[in-house]
C-alpha cells in the first residue's frame, strides 16, 4: 500500500463505487488535494460528483480503491472511526438545507461545536461570526420554518464553517440560492477557506462557480476527463450540452 504525498491533505487512488441499484457512481478516479486548496469537481448532473465527495469524506466506503486523509487510510477504518473523523475534521454542505426544526438559527449553526463538547458560549460566538458574514445575523433567534429556503442554506453553510474544519465538502452549496445571492455566498466561502487554511472540495455543474476554485477536476459518467465545457446555468438551463476531450 503506497502512502500519499506529504503535501496532500486528501489523496485517493483508483476509487470505484456503484450505487445500490447497480447504477455506476465513479470508476477508477484518482486525485490529490493540497492543504488549503479549493478544488472544484465539475461535470453535468449524474456525472458522479456527489458519489466522489461521499467516498472522499468517508460517508460511504468505496467498493475498491484508497482514500487517505493526512496520511490516515480512511478506507481501512471502521464505521465508528470514520464517523469520528467526519465529526472532528470534516465539514459538509448539502444541496438542500436540512436544519433541526426545534433549534433556532444560531443553535443550528453552533450544533457541530456543541456536539464536540465546546461550551455553549464559545460555540454561540463562533456561530454568530459566520452568520454575520453570510448576512443572516439578524435572524439568529428565528426557527427554520420562519426562514426562506435561501436563508436556511446560509445557516447550513455557517454550520459547516463554524467548527473550522480541515476539509470542507460542498455539494452544490449554492443550488437553493438565487443567482443574485450566489456570488456573495461563494466569495464568503472561498475567502473564509483561504483565510482559515480550509481545504475545500466543491461539487458544481456551474462554470461560474467552478471558476472561483484553484483547480477543477472534471467528471463524466463517473470517470475523469480532461475538460468538460459547461456554459453558465442561467442562460442555458435545461438545454445545455457539453463538449469534452478525454
Amino acid at each position: 500500500m503506497e502512502a500519499p504525498p506529504d503535501n496532500d491533505v486528501l489523496w485517493a487512488r483508483s476509487l470505484h463505487f456503484t450505487h445500490r441499484d447497480g447504477s455506476p457512481g465513479i470508476a477508477g478516479v484518482s486525485l490529490g488535494v493540497r492543504e488549503g486548496e479549493i478544488l472544484a469537481v465539475g461535470g453535468p448532473r449524474g456525472s458522479g460528483k456527489t458519489a466522489l465527495l461521499r467516498c472522499l469524506s468517508g460517508l460511504v466506503p468505496a467498493q475498491r480503491g484508497e482514500v487517505w486523509f493526512n496520511s490516515v487510510p480512511l478506507h481501512t477504518l471502521g464505521p465508528m472511526a470514520r464517523e469520528r473523523v467526519r465529526r472532528d475534521r470534516f465539514g459538509w454542505i448539502d444541496p438542500a438545507p436540512v436544519l433541526v426544526p426545534e433549534l433556532n438559527v444560531w443553535e443550528n449553526a453552533a450544533l457541530p461545536l456543541m456536539l464536540r463538547g465546546v461550551g455553549r458560549r464559545r460555540a454561540k460566538t463562533a456561530a454568530l461570526e459566520w452568520l454575520e458574514r453570510l448576512d443572516i445575523g439578524d435572524k439568529t433567534r428565528k426557527r427554520p420554518h420562519e426562514l426562506r429556503q435561501s436563508e436556511r442554506q446560509r445557516v447550513c453553510i455557517a454550520r459547516a464553517l463554524a467548527p473550522a474544519p480541515t476539509v470542507l465538502f460542498a455539494d452544490e452549496p449554492t443550488a437553493p440560492l438565487h443567482r443574485a445571492d450566489r456570488g456573495h455566498v461563494l466569495r464568503t466561502l472561498t475567502t473564509a477557506a483561504r483565510s482559515h487554511g480550509i481545504t475545500v472540495v466543491l461539487a458544481t455543474h456551474d462554470a461560474d462557480t467552478a471558476a472561483l476554485a484553484d483547480r477543477t477536476l472534471s467528471l463524466l459518467d463517473g470517470r475523469r476527463v480532461n475538460t468538460v465545457h459547461l456554459p453558465p446555468v442561467a442562460e442555458t438551463e435545461g438545454r445545455a450540452t457539453c463538449s469534452l476531450s478525454v
